[in-house]
């Protein structure tokens, strides 16, 4: 008898939790600013950064109770795209744009966004800069536009002090046209042992040695100008997502995410997303459910699910989570955090 109420009770439980999870849904926070968004990064319950345009940093401290708006001196003209927060007061954020024209940078801050310090400024014509992440506090890589027919990545190994230029003897060509879209901050994956992944359109680079050598391969999504993957979440050293569609045509039905099962050499298209459209970003929740984000809407696919349920039709660019707190934003300062 008490076996079976126990039963019943923890079923229950089970049922409650279960519709918790579906009842999930994007809150709105007050994000103090009308700039635009395309990099985030939770490093903690608490603590989480945000790089976007015209020179503007957002950092919480409180779970996102409040948000501070910090502007850099001197990046006024400049759009963030990346971000990596390595503590509540350090962190790093990547401008996108023409070298030449000055907008090739990196900043540094270790007083919590106070003053910030140029650690990279790039002037080589024609380097653009696309996306960073960081293996730990000190060893970090960025990646670029191709330059002379061979990836453009660039890795340090002493906290940002110095950035140096992967040799083209070590990397696989590029193909006529390939490039990653600095669309989301995502466009890198990496893990805590040396392992990472980074996408142009279609296809996926990977190092499993921080850099030293790499191996490149294919995905089903079709290279374009406008269209092809936009991120990456990788969870372990085997399994990970890749997202994307058309930026141009960014409501139109397409495949926009593809998985793998053994570290990237082979991808199959996941019944596609609903939404319809443009996937920028995406992660998996400890659930095992999938979240992605992109401008034509959020959607959820849950453990073991073969359908997509859409959240709503808000447009995010860019996601993170640590654990299950999960933070999305976009243009004009749209912040949200995942909860019900």
């Amino acid at each position: 008898m008490i076996s079976s109420i126990f039963k019943k009770k923890a079923h229950l439980l089970l049922l409650f939790l279960s519709m918790n999870s579906l009842n999930a849904q994007w809150i709105k926070q007050e994000s103090g600013t009308d700039a635009s968004f395309r990099s985030i990064h939770a490093i903690g319950k608490k603590v989480v950064w945000a790089g976007g345009s015209k020179g503007t940093v957002l950092r919480t401290i409180n779970a996102g109770i409040s948000w501070e708006v910090l502007k850099v001196n001197g990046a006024e003209k400049l759009d963030f795209r990346d971000i990596y927060g390595v503590s509540e007061k350090v962190a790093f954020i990547m401008s996108a744009g023409l070298a030449e024209e000055g907008a090739a940078k990196i900043f540094k801050t270790t007083n919590a966004g106070n003053t910030w310090q140029v650690v990279l400024d790039h002037k080589a014509k024609g380097v653009f800069f696309d996306s960073i992440d960081f293996w730990n506090e000190n060893e970090g890589i960025l990646i670029g536009d191709p330059i002379d027919d061979k990836p453009f990545i660039l890795r340090t190994l002493d906290a940002g002090i110095t950035w140096q230029r992967i040799e083209n003897e070590k990397l696989p060509p590029v193909l006529q046209g390939e490039a990653s879209f600095a669309s989301s901050g995502s466009c890198i994956a990496v893990q805590a042992n040396g392992k990472a992944w980074f996408n142009t359109q279609s296809r996926i680079f990977f190092t499993p040695d921080k850099g030293e050598t790499w191996q490149v391969y294919q995905t089903p999504f079709k290279k374009g100008q406008t269209a092809g993957i936009f991120g990456l979440h990788f969870w372990n050293d085997k399994q990970g997502i890749a997202v994307g569609g058309d930026y141009k045509n960014d409501k139109e039905k397409v495949e926009n995410v593809a998985i793998t099962q053994d570290g990237g050499k082979n991808w199959e298209f996941l019944t596609s997303a609903k939404p319809d459209g443009l996937k920028e970003a995406g992660w998996r929740l400890p659930n095992k459910s999938l979240l992605l984000v992109g401008t034509s809407g959020t959607s959820i696919l849950e453990k073991n699910k073969t359908e997509w349920k859409v959240i709503d039709t808000e447009s995010f660019h860019a996601i993170s989570c640590f654990k299950d707190d999960c933070w999305a934003i976009g243009a004009k300062g749209n912040l949200a955090k995942w909860g019900k």
